[in-house]
């Protein structure tokens, strides 16, 4: 087999251990780039060509990642994950663990941890990597990557929610959410949500977003209600899609341009958390970019005119 051949063959694993580093599509995407450089550059061949790329793009995407905690650090508003719409690294008998780690909600109890932390638990939790490959990847004794394992489990446990949806219950519930949503039925949308359901947005600063949190079912279930009728009779359409292994939709202007994706967290049989990823920045791997700022003055005309 040629380097070539390898390294596609192990393409959408590095690819899912660097996204998971770091939340984002295009610094993934960049770290697998820069992975394939050194490993092309190498002229000896490894003895464990995945071990090799494995390492490589982990120690890629820690220095990455420390540098963009600093970015995160000043970010305007609320900060997503880049969207990701479908995991190419499968795993049959992972699959439950694999589409857990990739969810919102997870990515950004990731964001807690420090890097090695961070990475440590990406490597044994997700793809199940043994204490020898950890500790190659990460440059630290197994007998650290232990305990750095033990650090971030607590991390991730106390943030996690104690009770958690099975998929057919999550695709169900979004199935009559989006249907409320089409009719801007509010009533059905208060229905489905928790009692202190959120609505948040990331923009960044770049696009329109809310100055803060929608919080409670019935200011939740108001706000879409309202919003959404006004974006349909502006041509604004939508396709449920999964986003970031959980139930959402992608939303487009007339000209089929990416206005915005949206994700579900569903907890306990209700709609928990619905976050919006509007900032251009963070939409571009999924086609051509509406412009948010024209959508949302038509919105506001739409508005003035239906008062």
């Amino acid at each position: 087999m040629s380097k070539v051949e390898e390294f596609e063959e192990l393409r959408p694993l590095l690819f899912s251990i660097a996204y998971r580093i770091l939340g984002s599509v295009s610094e993934a995407e960049d770290a697998v780039q820069e992975t394939w450089l050194r490993f092309d550059g190498s002229t000896t061949r490894p003895t464990s060509t995945k071990a090799f790329l494995s390492t490589t793009v982990t120690r890629i995407s820690i220095d990455v990642l420390r540098s963009a905690r600093v970015r995160r650090e000043e970010y305007v508003g609320p900060w997503f994950p880049e969207p990701l719409l479908s995991d190419p690294y499968e795993d049959p008998a992972r699959a439950a663990e694999l589409a857990d780690s990739v969810s919102m909600a997870a990515l950004l109890l990731l964001e807690r941890l420090s890097p090695l932390e961070r990475s440590v638990f990406v490597l044994r939790e997700v793809f199940a990597f043994g204490f020898d490959e950890i500790a190659a990847a990460v440059g630290r004794s197994e007998a650290a990557c232990r305990q750095l394992l033990v650090r971030a489990r607590r991390h991730m446990e106390a943030g996690r929610p104690r009770f958690e949806a099975d998929r057919q219950e999550r695709q169900e519930l979004a199935t009559r959410f989006f249907d409320a949503l089409k009719d801007g039925d509010v009533g059905g949308l208060r229905n489905l949500l928790a009692a202190d359901a959120q609505l948040v947005g990331d923009g960044g600063g770049k696009a329109p977003q809310l100055a803060k949190a929608v919080i409670g079912a019935e200011n939740v279930a108001r706000v879409l209600g309202t919003v959404f009728p006004l974006m349909i009779r502006i041509d604004v359409t939508f396709e449920p899609h999964e986003v970031n292994g959980q139930s959402g939709a992608i939303f487009r202007d007339r000209d089929g341009k990416v206005l915005h994706t949206l994700a579900l967290d569903v907890l306990d049989g209700r709609i928990q958390t619905i976050r919006t990823v509007i900032n251009p920045d963070k939409l571009g791997h999924l086609g051509p970019v509406a412009d948010a700022w024209a959508i949302d003055r038509e919105v506001k005309q739409a508005r003035r005119q239906s008062n």
